[in-house]
């Protein structure tokens, strides 16, 4: 299921909502009660999940960014069949059995949420960050996703449309940014560095290559 919208009201911002769901609060308060006995450390488990949310999950999207930016036939293949172009670099499984990827270009910018709770493509972009499962992000990326951009430091043209796409449990979304300029002469290792979670779901747009690397 996918949506195009280009509205602009509603200024609630995403990250001042911070309630917790019933889970959230039951896990809450058994990860207080582990950490008291001395069975955890909380400063542990947040590195740990800090590390599989912003590391190694999308290392995978990055490489398969990276890829398509280097390879037109693989490109091609994402387009048409996503999810076996990414399962022939070796990224499947839970959460990831069924993907689109969705290509931004000069003209249109595609954003990723999943409005009804929070799916999202574990195989390839690690664990879901706080603020896509929020309730504010999941109704505002829909009913104003420019201003939204804007929230998380994204200003886009007013010509460029903005193409809002719905994750749900049969079919997730990832989004292929566009190549930045500069980068012809640099490697997939080196492409991949440039890609962020935030790109792949379309709240960031790819880094600019340094000195370094380009």
């Amino acid at each position: 299921m996918s949506h195009s919208h280009h509205h602009d009201d509603h200024d609630h911002h995403h990250e001042h909502d911070n309630r917790y769901s019933d889970m959230q609060a039951r896990v809450k308060a058994l990860e207080t009660l582990l950490a008291e006995k001395g069975l955890i450390d909380p400063a542990a488990i947040d590195a740990i999940v800090e590390t599989y949310e912003t590391k190694i999950g999308p290392r995978n999207g990055a490489a398969v960014v990276a890829k398509a930016w280097s390879d037109p036939d693989f490109a091609e293949w994402l387009k048409q069949d996503a999810t076996d172009a990414i399962a022939s670099l070796g990224f499947t499984g839970r959460q990831g059995e069924h993907m689109r990827a969705v290509f931004n270009t000069p003209d249109t910018h595609n954003l990723v949420v999943c409005t009804l709770c929070s799916c999202y493509p574990w195989s390839v972009l690690g664990l879901p960050p706080v603020w896509y499962k929020a309730p504010a992000y999941r109704s505002r990326a829909v009913i104003n996703p420019r201003a939204v951009l804007e929230e998380f430091g994204l200003t886009l043209p007013s010509t460029k449309k903005i193409r809002v796409w719905d994750s749900t449990a049969e079919l997730r979304y990832l989004v292929i940014p566009e190549k930045p300029a500069g980068t012809e002469a640099m490697d997939e290792a080196q492409l991949a560095a440039l890609v962020s979670r935030d790109a792949m779901i379309g709240t960031a747009i790819a880094g600019q290559p340094s000195e370094e690397t380009a």
